[in-house]
């Protein structure tokens, strides 16, 4: 659990409150006039900005040094003079890896002392060539909490731009450090934040004739990573519940698949719907009511929900051919679906109760794995022109972009924010390799992601609370 420490104040006397001499002679900067609740300045031209849209040939310079610490404390998670430093790290690895940013690290960077936290040296800072100055500390409390204090500074204009604080349990210092870094992205580039969020997937092992697949999950950044299923039952297309307390997914239990939820607290799992018929990918509405799928019946394939609780499925389309891969837009009103009922595989959407289907993708090649943007205003895809690459477009399918240029790439997942998304590139022949890969909205950004094992079929999870 993490609490935010939002005010302002809160976090002043948080730094006022440690007995240190040197301290107790340097009060903490002014709040900047007008400043909310978080430390956000609402009115007039931000001093520094980063854009997200339009590609960047110079990622943003941003110092980030090692977070001093109050008194050097030894805590579950470790002293808190290296916690200092893993924050730092945390933070300096998030931002270089959103590819707009360019963190100076904190080995080329002088030291900070406690008091200089809310007083930079912003001289000796622009020296560095940083734009941007992160600075903060990192407290034992006398409960076995830690606080977090995270302060963001526009070197030139030489004043601060947001401040935020977090208690957490030691175990989490990780989340600290990514909320940290997310109060950076969001007041530079004015997009959604997305670091503090996790990941599902599977996890693939063997050749490809006869694969290993095990449900896996991890941080975005691909920390604290643990498999939850053994790999007795092959697995596929992991998705998490709104409330992320659980996931769906389709197994082959007993050779048949089927879909199933699993609880992430206890272990337990459950057939969602009743045997008889080939069931397959599944995905929560929005409310976390419902159970989109697609089920086959009679030699045709078509799209039902069901309540997530269980019960009796209700069916959405009733087309000839194949009708799958349904992903709800971010309000529960509409369905992207593909479908081969014109010939070929095609996206399509329809009104959350079946009616008004209609047709948005043409052109050349094959359109698959429609994921609706968290923001509502793209779907992505995955299209197939003898190679299979990512790409999006709008719901009504104008504005089509292409991503990715790779062999194989497909089954793309939004991060939390809207901006970035996750997929799996396989590599050719009977050797290749899976591996989890993102890229943002320019096709620019692009990385792979350091999995213990080979990966495929992300499901990126929402923010954690």
């Amino acid at each position: 659990m993490i609490i935010r420490v939002s005010s302002l104040s809160s976090l002043a006397a948080l730094l006022l409150s440690v007995a240190l001499p040197a301290f107790a002679q340097t009060a903490p900067a002014s709040p900047p006039a007008g400043a909310t609740a978080q430390g956000q300045v609402p009115t007039g031209p931000a001093p520094l900005e980063v854009s997200v849209t339009g590609g960047i040939s110079a990622p943003l310079p941003i110092a980030i040094p090692v977070m001093p610490t109050t008194n050097v404390v030894s805590t579950p998670a470790g002293p808190t003079d290296v916690l200092g430093q893993q924050l730092a790290a945390v933070m300096t690895a998030d931002l270089k890896n959103s590819g707009l940013f360019s963190p100076l690290g904190a080995n080329a960077l002088k030291s900070v002392d406690f008091p200089e936290v809310t007083a930079p040296q912003f001289d000796y800072w622009g020296g560095t060539g940083a734009q941007a100055l992160v600075q903060g500390f990192v407290r034992a409390n006398g409960d076995g909490t830690l606080t977090v204090g995270c302060y963001l500074y526009d070197v030139f204009s030489k004043i601060e731009l947001t401040r935020q604080g977090f208690v957490v349990q030691p175990a989490d210092w990780r989340r600290a450090a990514h909320k940290c870094a997310d109060m950076v992205y969001t007041r530079l580039t004015g997009e959604g934040p997305y670091f503090d969020s996790r990941v599902i997937y599977v996890s693939e092992t063997g050749p490809k004739n006869r694969r290993i697949k095990r449900l896996a999950i991890m941080d975005q950044d691909a920390a604290n990573h643990r498999f939850l299923t053994n790999g007795q039952s092959i697995v596929l297309t992991p998705r998490f519940a709104p409330n992320q307390q659980s996931i769906v997914y389709m197994s082959y239990v007993g050779d048949r698949p089927a879909i199933y939820v699993y609880d992430i607290g206890s272990g337990r799992q459950r057939q969602v719907v009743p045997p008889g018929n080939l069931t397959f990918a599944p995905r929560f509405s929005p409310d976390g009511r419902y159970i989109l799928f697609s089920m086959a019946v009679g030699g045709n394939t078509d799209i039902y929900r069901v309540p997530a609780s269980g019960g009796q499925p209700q069916r959405l389309t009733n087309s000839p051919g194949i009708d799958t891969g349904g992903s709800y837009s971010p309000d529960g009103s509409q369905i992207a679906f593909e479908s081969d009922r014109s010939g070929g595989q095609q996206l399509y959407v329809m009104n959350a109760d079946g009616s008004n289907q209609h047709r948005i993708s043409f052109g050349g090649g094959r359109y698959a794995t429609p994921v609706w943007s968290p923001r509502g205003d793209l779907i992505a895809f995955t299209r197939v022109t003898g190679n299979f690459q990512i790409g999006i477009m709008s719901p009504t399918g104008s504005g089509e972009k292409l991503l990715t240029d790779d062999w194989q790439d497909e089954s793309p997942s939004w991060a939390p924010n809207g901006r970035v998304l996750m997929f799996f590139r396989s590599g050719q022949g009977r050797a290749g390799t899976a591996d989890l890969w993102s890229v943002d909205l320019t096709g620019v950004n692009e990385r792979r992601l350091a999995t213990p094992l080979d990966g495929s079929d992300p499901g990126w999870g929402p923010l954690r609370p």
